[in-house]
């Protein structure tokens, strides 16, 4: 059973400590989270381009943000996916009815 009890966590990210809130059974994706979002701030900071840490959190931001949207799957036209299955469904019908003629 999945526990909804509230914890506090203490993490540190580029350095600084932080307290964060969240549900019991969300601690290792956050501490995840965390993990990876220090790592992305860290490559930047390195690059030696993007000066202050409040820069570097805006550029992680954009980038992972950039990352998601280019992962996940290509929003469908709910519209235009019901008239190509409608269309499709017209076929197969005018196929298996030229089939019934054949027996």
């Amino acid at each position: 059973m999945a526990s909804n009890r509230q914890i506090s966590l203490d993490v540190a990210i580029m350095g600084r400590e932080f307290r964060i809130a969240c549900p019991e059974d969300e601690k290792e994706g956050l501490l995840q989270a965390v993990n990876y979002l220090d790592r992305k701030m860290r490559e930047i900071r390195e690059t030696g381009k993007i000066i202050g840490l409040e820069r570097i959190a805006i550029m992680a931001a954009l980038n992972i943000t950039h990352d998601y949207l280019a992962a996940r799957p290509p929003v469908v036209d709910d519209a235009a996916a019901r008239n190509k299955l409608a269309h499709l469904h017209k076929l197969l019908d005018a196929a298996l009815a030229q089939q019934d003629n054949l027996f």
